[in-house]
């Protein structure tokens, strides 16, 4: 492949646009998010809350998520590539310094009740839930104007590693320059989302308004009938029971239990700031390789090897106690991550309706994630409280596995009823992953 090949995605202003546009969200959000279970704990830079009243916050944050990412599915797949939706969410972003600094934090240790109801909206509305609209939409944009979603993706990775590097700088000074700086993110991401349209955009939303067969369009109907979809259920379950984790374990449990490893909490909290940002480049430059594994293994594959690195990482992290090595095991994260996320997205559009796929997206995989941490959020955390942190990730790992093991029977293989066509095959399934 020549060096003008590499330049090619360049051209294309829908690219661009949805790679600024997922760069900012993550940094947006990573530079506060990526130190929010710490800021919750510590005693010293934050609110000082127990584990279970932190498994508390995670479950009200992930019942909320779970209604409103079905919402914004509904409404971004009528919406189809308009942006109003993104908008909303981004003026949340802009917010987010206010409502930390003068009303969550405060409320939370005033009124622990109602600061959790308030901050469950707040959060799921301009971040939990967002993340996924963003995502499905950029997902939709790469197959409406010719680009590859997992290269505009490892932008949004790009954006998190940078934030979360500086993250660590920022937050053991003062916590709040976290939160301030989320804004300052947030008012550049709104502003892009407003005043950079490329003419394509404009074009094919045209088009689509015009189009008389709303073919490109779906009813509410045919939303609401994915419910009645049971392999969509099995997707569900499958989920629940392994990216559920990726809070869980990733945002719960793992930076406190990280940066105890240390000789102070500062020590710890910069090293975590350091390690995650250098985590989630390599997880950026995963974003395209591997669209390459997908396509010599297949879809369902890639997603069986997801878990297996899964079960690896966080049971592994339950028998180490030793600073380098934890670190070493959570590079794994890097990996898995782009093995969960890339493959969901071509099965979803394998295996159901595509002009569907925000919603089923975010019903098939984020809404997923949010039950899991609905149901596990608050017993995982009473149950760190009583048996220690290495001990509940080992509980973690073998329901994870568990979850392995039943997708290998109930996935569906890749030439296997593709979009209602089982006779299309697997070549023909993987072109556009070469």
């Amino acid at each position: 492949m020549s060096f003008s090949n590499y330049l090619q995605p360049l051209k294309n202003k829908s690219y661009l646009q949805s790679s600024f546009t997922l760069l900012l969200f993550f940094a947006s959000w990573s530079i506060w998010w990526s130190f929010f279970q710490i800021w919750l704990t510590s005693e010293k830079n934050g609110l000082g809350l127990s584990g279970s009243e932190v498994g508390t916050i995670y479950s009200a944050n992930s019942l909320t998520t779970l209604f409103l990412m079905f919402l914004y599915g509904i409404l971004q797949d009528r919406l189809v590539i308009k942006r109003s939706l993104l908008i909303f969410c981004a003026t949340m972003s802009l917010l987010v310094g206010p409502f930390f600094v003068w009303i969550y934090g405060p409320l939370i240790q005033s009124h622990f009740i109602a600061g959790i109801f308030v901050g469950s909206l707040f959060l799921s509305s301009g971040f939990l839930a967002a993340a996924g609209i963003y995502e499905a939409v950029s997902e939709r944009f790469s197959r409406f104007f010719d680009f590859k979603y997992g290269q505009a993706r490892a932008w949004g990775s790009f954006g998190y590693a940078v934030s979360a590097l500086v993250a660590g700088f920022l937050f053991v000074k003062n916590p709040e320059y976290n939160f301030w700086l989320g804004s300052l993110l947030g008012l550049v991401l709104l502003l892009n989302l407003i005043l950079w349209k490329p003419k394509t955009e404009n074009i094919a939303k045209s088009e689509i308004a015009n189009d008389e067969t709303d073919s490109a369009i779906p009813s509410f109907k045919e939303m609401l009938s994915l419910l009645k979809l049971s392999h969509l259920w099995i997707i569900i379950i499958f989920i629940t029971f392994t990216m559920s984790f990726y809070t869980i374990y990733d945002q719960q449990m793992f930076p406190d239990f990280y940066t105890k490893l240390f000789a102070s909490p500062e020590v710890g909290q910069q090293m975590y700031g350091t390690l995650n940002s250098i985590q989630v480049f390599f997880e950026a430059l995963m974003m395209g390789v591997i669209p390459i594994v997908m396509f010599k293994v297949g879809v369902k594959n890639t997603l069986l090897l997801a878990v297996a690195f899964m079960v690896a990482r966080i049971g592994l992290s339950g028998l180490f106690y030793n600073p380098i090595a934890v670190s070493m095991i959570k590079m794994m994260h890097a990996i898995e991550v782009p093995l969960f996320m890339l493959p969901m997205f071509r099965y979803i559009t394998l295996h159901f309706n595509p002009k569907l796929s925000a919603t089923l997206y975010m019903i098939g995989f984020q809404i997923a994630a949010q039950i899991g941490q609905v149901i596990l959020s608050t017993p995982l955390g009473t149950m760190r409280d009583h048996i220690g942190y290495n001990q509940t990730f080992l509980i973690i790992a073998g329901i994870a596995g568990l979850a392995g093991l039943f997708a290998v029977v109930a996935l569906k293989k890749d030439d296997e009823d593709v979009n209602g066509d089982p006779f299309i095959r697997q070549n023909k399934i993987q072109e556009k992953e070469a």
